[in-house]
């Protein structure tokens, strides 16, 4: 489904397939989003990201926040990208043909490469580049270029990333409610 706010982003087929696209999800104006990908509920998409699913397919999870200047992509008939619920994806970053599970941080300007499997509750530090095919456990920080993992994580950090995920349905909240006052 293509909701009424979508119209200030660009949300369009590729070859016949739609974008589907859960109501309560917010979408800035300058977002593209393309082909086979589905984006769940309370879940947002901010600024200049663009969601590429043309060859192959995108699965973005419930109460998911991808921030500014994304960008979500795949690799043909190899990987989808598939994103879990409550995930946290930092200021222009960088997904391809990679599988995030639910509860992630991915900071600023990281990069996961293609077969890239990160299971849940992991923060990724910033700049940290992901070669492709690494597998990452749950419950730790991964770091650096190529990135390792670091340490198990603390208490505190896992609450950080659970937090994340509630402050962006927060925001998206604000937002949808101040689009709606304008109309």
């Amino acid at each position: 489904m293509i909701t009424q706010r979508s119209k200030m982003a660009l949300v369009k087929p590729y070859r016949g397939v739609y974008p589907q696209i859960h109501p309560s999800v917010y979408l800035s104006e300058n977002v593209v989003i393309v082909g086979d990908v589905h984006i769940g509920e309370d879940s947002s998409i901010w600024f200049g990201t663009v969601i590429r699913g043309d060859v192959n397919y995108i699965r973005i999870g419930k109460r998911t926040n991808i921030q500014d200047n994304c960008v979500v992509h795949v690799t043909h008939n190899t990987y989808p990208t598939i994103v879990g619920d409550g995930v946290t994806v930092g200021h222009r970053v960088v997904l391809h043909g990679c599988t995030l599970g639910n509860y992630v941080l991915v900071g600023m300007g990281a990069v996961v490469m293609d077969g890239v499997e990160v299971e849940d509750y992991v923060l990724i530090g910033a700049g940290a580049l992901l070669t492709p095919g690494k597998r990452i456990p749950s419950g730790v920080l991964v770091a650096g270029v190529p990135a390792k993992i670091i340490r198990d994580l603390k208490p505190e950090e896992v609450e950080l990333i659970k937090r994340s995920a509630e402050n962006y349905v927060a925001y998206k909240n604000s937002y949808m409610s101040a689009d709606a006052q304008k109309r």
